[in-house]
């Protein structure tokens, strides 16, 4: 699920979640984020363990990483949005820094 997740997030820069599933995923997608920014082939493989879009994979290391190169952490950000009608749980969106 974490990997789904993680896909969208990466390719639309923002998803809206549950809020448990957005910390979830804030933690899996710094991880990828920082093996990646390793920038050579090991780099690659270990995200392309978690990550099977290539075209994900291809604007993780081609935009992403020229954008958080000089950062050392904090790639995504979590917001709290309210609570979702069927079942009051408490939503939040996640989303790329810029």
């Amino acid at each position: 699920m974490l990997r789904n997740l993680a896909t969208d997030l990466f390719m639309h820069e923002k998803i809206k979640t549950t809020f448990a599933r957005a910390k979830e995923l804030q933690r899996f997608s710094e991880r990828l984020i920082t093996k990646a920014k390793g920038n050579n082939l090991t780099a690659r493989r270990a995200v392309d363990r978690d990550i099977k879009d290539k075209a994900v994979l291809k604007k993780i290391f081609e935009v992403l990483l020229p954008r958080y190169s000089d950062r050392k952490g904090g790639y995504t950000q979590v917001y709290k949005i309210g609570q979702r009608m069927g079942d009051s749980a408490l939503m939040s969106l996640i989303r790329l820094v810029q």
